[in-house]
């Protein structure tokens, strides 16, 4: 079973060795091929946008002083096209203010010199963090998420970044509170990936860490406002608007998204009807939470164990989220291995891993799919294509309730009949 032939790893320091020393290989590989492919060297001059070339973008016009201008997709659909030659990507803008502040400096670098300055560093801070999660795990985990690390990668995307500060909250809120604050603070630049890790640190009553996200939070929206004016929030909000209007459409490549919305809309279902489909999914997320702090604080279980479910479940509650949002699961995965055995069967553990990989993989295969079917420019809303990663999130997320609760809540045991001798 594809459980026991990946736990096997951890017995066997050489083979350890060997898997990380693989993937990371991989990894630097994917790295240097993309930075040839971000910079336009040779044939590749003449491309479509990826994800990093909107933070060039936005960085840009951070110095220019038309920030606001961003949110409004006419506006950035033209300058997406000055940057692509006349190519036109869809790419509207989301992001809350702080994160255009993050992306600045790289105004000032060409796109391939900043891709791989930011990819290498958050790829280098979300490996120490998730080696100090996994532990001896550190290889398991690597295979399992290699297909999320690639693409996260290939799109030159923040995944690492969130996963990283996702697991400095984990890895420090039982001793050093104010860190571990001031990293969920951070994750202002995607708030909607910190609810459950929230959720938790409010069901544990961790005052201080969620006191110094706040302060990070209200610090940072002040600096915000002194910089680029009132008038950015108006901006955003009005973005937000405009993109939940997209994805009620269907614009967005559905198929690269990893929540219920996706897997519901693609099914056919009415937008409305996939909309509260994924509000149903994000209540059961939040139950998942709270079952790993019962278990936890009654029976017995890690903390560690609990702090992984809220991450796990992180990128199952919004409607919007991506294969490239997958390095937050990986850090929750890390967290609850140790543990993962007392609460799930080997056929289980096959399933869970199994489904990380099938939702790490499938936009990347997909994607290569229809390139080679109908070009590298091919529209891809317009040939369909199952959200088979948001389906299997759904499936993975009724497996992790399902141990939850079965370990809440075990059966009773059976009364001993005591054998009367003849």
């Amino acid at each position: 079973m594809l459980a026991e032939t990946l736990e096997r790893v951890q017995f066997s320091p050489s083979k350890r060795t060997t898997y990380v020393r693989f993937v990371l290989a991989a990894l630097a590989g994917i790295v240097a091929f993309k930075t040839f492919w971000f910079a336009r060297w040779g044939g590749w001059a003449d491309r479509e946008l990826a994800d990093f070339d909107a933070f060039h973008i936005v960085a840009q016009r951070v110095w220019r002083g038309d920030l606001d201008q961003v949110y409004h997709f006419e506006a950035l659909l033209k300058m997406q096209m000055e940057a692509a030659g006349g190519m036109t990507s869809f790419m509207p803008w989301t992001y809350p203010p702080q994160y255009d502040l993050l992306v600045a400096p790289f105004a000032f670098l060409p796109v391939g010199i900043g891709y791989v300055l930011f990819t290498t560093a958050t790829l280098a801070l979300y490996l120490v963090t998730l080696h100090a999660a996994a532990g001896r795990n550190f290889a398991q985990v690597l295979v399992i998420l290699f297909p999320a690390l690639a693409i996260t990668i290939g799109c030159g995307q923040n995944g690492f970044l969130t996963g990283a500060l996702i697991a400095l909250v984990c890895l420090n809120v039982e001793r050093r509170q104010l860190l571990a604050g001031l990293a969920l603070g951070a994750m202002v630049i995607k708030p909607h990936l910190a609810i459950a890790v929230g959720v938790y640190l409010l069901a544990t009553r961790r005052w201080i860490a969620l006191g110094t996200a706040a302060v990070v939070v209200l610090t940072s929206s002040l600096l915000c406002t002194l910089l680029f004016g009132w008038q950015i929030w108006i901006a955003w909000s009005g973005a937000i608007r405009e993109s939940a209007s997209f994805l009620e459409q269907g614009f967005y490549p559905l198929f690269r998204m990893v929540s219920a919305y996706a897997a519901l809309y693609k099914a056919g279902l009415p937008a409305a009807f996939a909309f509260w489909g994924q509000a149903a999914v994000a209540g059961l997320a939040l139950l998942a939470v709270l079952l790993g702090v019962f278990l936890s604080t009654v029976r017995g279980m890690s903390s560690a164990f609990a702090l992984g479910v809220a991450a796990a479940v992180s990128v199952m509650i919004s409607p919007y989220a991506y294969d490239y949002d997958l390095p937050v699961l990986g850090i929750g995965l890390a967290l609850m291995l140790p543990d993962l055995a007392k609460l799930a069967s080997p056929r289980e553990r096959s399933v869970m891993y199994g489904l990380i990989l099938l939702a790490g993989a499938y936009g990347l295969l997909q994607s290569a799919r229809l390139a080679a079917q109908f070009g590298p420019k091919a529209d891809t809303n317009q040939h369909f294509s199952p959200a088979l990663a948001g389906l299997a999130m759904l499936v993975l997320l009724a497996l992790l309730v399902k141990m939850l609760w079965r370990g809440a809540w075990p059966a009773p045991a059976r009364p001993q009949v005591a054998r009367i001798a003849e």
